[in-house]
């Protein structure tokens, strides 16, 4: 039976922890991977663009020596030309795995009905979880033990802040995330996230106060406005800018480090002089997608 990653809801915790320490040996003992994944093919489908994404996976796939395969959907002219199970199962007939980049979270589940091998979310408007996976790698790096960590997001209630919830439950840590009355996370991803938490004992929190961050070890945000979002940047920022990081905000919370899962708006969500500063682990987030997404792909072809 195949299994995809979608999301991280239905994955046991002890399945999350296994691709988190995965993560890690394929991060510290690279040799030891190196063919893996010799002799598969696998298709990425973007129907929106990328950098770290697309890289990521392409460079990381080559590393376990597998073949990866592009296709833009939007400038290969590939949209509306069959149904999604049409092209799904079409793509099943030659490749090993499947990893796609949408607008919607239902044609992920499309995909994954409709084909025979794994599918992996490389971000929709629902969840981001190969992004939260390599959030958890990069604070296990700096903090250690994640039940001691503290973790505070602040900004909008996206798809990272979702799959964040996620993870960190399964993980048993503590997040609070924080948003702008009106920007809260949906309520399924919070009640997934709490039902997790209390069989892992992580402490996962919802607010609009800046209070409730106090104590974390790190801070972590995301653009205030999504990819394709046209709302004018200036009532967005109206409304967020008592959310952005800057040295004020570390000062409150007494977070020693920051995130972001890029591309950032330099001095909008996150001033540059944080984002330069020697707490910033926004690189060692973007190198360890590639660990993160390895290990995922290992897991799910292997």
């Amino acid at each position: 039976m195949k299994n995809d990653l979608l999301t991280f809801t239905n994955w046991q915790s002890e399945q999350v922890k296994r691709i988190l320490d995965l993560a890690l040996a394929v991060k510290t003992k690279p040799e030891n991977y190196q063919q893996v994944l010799a002799g598969k093919s696998i298709v990425a489908l973007f129907e929106k663009p990328s950098l770290r994404t697309r890289l990521s996976f392409d460079i990381g796939i080559n590393k376990l020596g597998g073949h990866f395969v592009y296709l833009d959907v939007q400038g290969d002219n590939l949209k509306d030309r069959e149904s999604l199970a049409d092209t799904a199962a079409n793509i099943a007939c030659w490749a090993d795995g499947l990893i796609s980049r949408v607008f919607s979270h239902e044609t992920l589940e499309v995909y994954a009905q409709s084909c025979d091998i794994p599918v992996v979310n490389a971000l929709c408007d629902k969840f981001h979880p190969c992004q939260a996976m390599a959030d958890m790698l990069t604070l296990t790096e700096t903090f250690g033990d994640l039940s001691k960590v503290k973790l505070a997001y602040f900004g909008d209630g996206n798809n990272v802040a979702h799959s964040l919830m996620i993870a960190a439950a399964h993980l048993g840590m503590n997040l609070a995330v924080v948003t702008p009355q009106g920007y809260e996370t949906e309520q399924y991803a919070l009640d997934s996230a709490l039902s997790i938490a209390a069989k892992t004992g992580a402490e996962i929190t919802v607010s609009n106060d800046i209070n409730d961050a106090i104590g974390a070890n790190a801070v972590y945000t995301d653009t205030w406005i999504s990819m394709g979002d046209d709302t004018p940047p200036e009532s967005i920022e109206a409304v967020f800018s008592p959310y952005q990081i800057n040295q004020a905000l570390l000062d409150k919370t007494g977070a020693t480090h920051v995130m972001h899962c890029q591309p950032a708006h330099r001095d909008v969500e996150i001033t540059s002089e944080i984002m330069d500063s020697k707490c910033s682990l926004l690189m060692q987030q973007a190198e360890n997608r590639m660990h993160a997404q390895n290990a995922i792909l290992i897991n799910l072809l292997t």
